[in-house]
Parts: C-alpha cells; sequence; structure tokens
C-alpha cells in the first residue's frame, strides 16, 4: 500500500501543535500537503478536539476513514501542564486580552494553593469563558465577546480527577491536570483565583495527553511535511 492509499484508507496522526497556530491551521496544513505531495483533493481531515492559539501541545488529527473515530477521540479525558498566574485578571481568563484587574498576592501561601487544588477534584459545575466557541443563539461566544456586548453561558458538568502542583513561585504556578472532556483551563484558573481570594489567569497551556495517546509520541508540523 501506498502512502498516498494509507493516508486515503485512514491514518491517525499526532501533532505537536506549536504557540500562535489554530487547530484549524494544523488541519488546513495537513490537508495542503495531502493535496500538493498525493492529489488527495477532497481526502477528509479532522481533529479530535480543539486547542487554542496560545496553547500548544498534542493534537490528534485523523485523515479519511479514520475521522469516523473522532467523536470516540473527543470522549477521552485529556492531561495538562497548565501555568497560572496570580494577582491579575484578563477577560478572556488568559493572555489573548489585556490585563483588566490587579489583586494582592501577600496572603497566598504553598499550603493554600494545595488545600484549593484538592478542592476542585470532582464533579462541579464549570462556567465556560466568554471568549470560547460556544454558540449564543448560533453565534460564537467569543464573537459577541469581541463586540464588547454581554455573554451568559450556561454551566457544565466537569470532572477533574487529579491536579498537582509542579512548582510554587508566586506570582506562578504550574499544575498538573488530568479532567473529562468539554473542560476549560482557562476556566478553572479564573475559579481557582476566585478561591483564593485574588485573581487568577492562565500564562501558559500544554496538553500532554489525550486517553492514551502522549505527547511524546507526537511529530512537529515541519517533520510531517518533510515525511
Amino acid at each position: 500500500m501506498t502512502k498516498a492509499e494509507e493516508y486515503a484508507e485512514g491514518k491517525i496522526l499526532l501533532i505537536n501543535k506549536p504557540l500562535n497556530w489554530t487547530s484549524f491551521d494544523i488541519v488546513k496544513k495537513v490537508k495542503s500537503k495531502l493535496y500538493y505531495k498525493y492529489k488527495l483533493e477532497k481526502l477528509k481531515v479532522g481533529h479530535a478536539g480543539t486547542l487554542d492559539p496560545l496553547a500548544e501541545g498534542l493534537m490528534i488529527i485523523c485523515t479519511g476513514k479514520a475521522t469516523k473515530k473522532l467523536n470516540d477521540f473527543q470522549d477521552y479525558d485529556k492531561e495538562y501542564i497548565a501555568k497560572i498566574g496570580i494577582g491579575k485578571t484578563t477577560p478572556s481568563f488568559d493572555l489573548e486580552t489585556a490585563f483588566n484587574s490587579e489583586y494582592p498576592v501577600e496572603h497566598v501561601s504553598s499550603e493554600m494553593i494545595n488545600d484549593t487544588l484538592k478542592s476542585f477534584l470532582g464533579w462541579q459545575e464549570q462556567v465556560p469563558p466568554a471568549f470560547s466557541a460556544k454558540k449564543i443563539n448560533g453565534k460564537k461566544a467569543y464573537e459577541i465577546a469581541r463586540e464588547k456586548k454581554e455573554v451568559e453561558l450556561k454551566p457544565v458538568m466537569v470532572n477533574f480527577k487529579e491536579i498537582k502542583l509542579l512548582d510554587f513561585s508566586i506570582p506562578f504556578i504550574n499544575v498538573m491536570i488530568k479532567c473529562s472532556k468539554g473542560t476549560y483551563i482557562r476556566s478553572f484558573a479564573r475559579d481557582f483565583g476566585q478561591k483564593i481570594n485574588s485573581g487568577a489567569y492562565l500564562a501558559g497551556l500544554k496538553r500532554t495527553v489525550i486517553g492514551p495517546f502522549h505527547l511524546n509520541e507526537a511529530i512537529n508540523i515541519e517533520s510531517f511535511e518533510e515525511d
């Protein structure tokens, strides 16, 4: 079987998405290579879960008949390494937008942080960020938010299965988070800040695991293009 036939039959690609790329950028790049190198013009290509432009890490890309597995992959638990800034907030809960408030951090201790992280474990309601792709009357929430209009999103149930403090150096902490599908780590950062009576925002994010797939198995987009 030729490589063109393999892609047409269906392949699962693990890609390490770089910063400042959208998930659509990755899909577009894969489709472009398959078209120009293998003449696969109408081949289906899709991804199993969006990563924000300011996030990096593991993406699952499927081609051909393998795209039928995308829904199953989207249901898998995820693992992230999150860098959370303490003492400030932004409207988008990350660095997509400018800081809009500052809060004291002198009262924040490692014991407080560990206790607060433990309080998130298990099932709970989470309100998605206004700057998200959630639909409101057919329009994406971030489109409404960027018009500086009020966005009201309903809470969803998410499950935090494991949370571990990796590093503590105010004003930043690094946290490993294992969670269910549909979890917004930006919303986690916002809620964490509120629980410690300070502000918080997502300063960096890397997705390291999707179900049985690990980031150390992934290739960068340049390696894919050269293959």
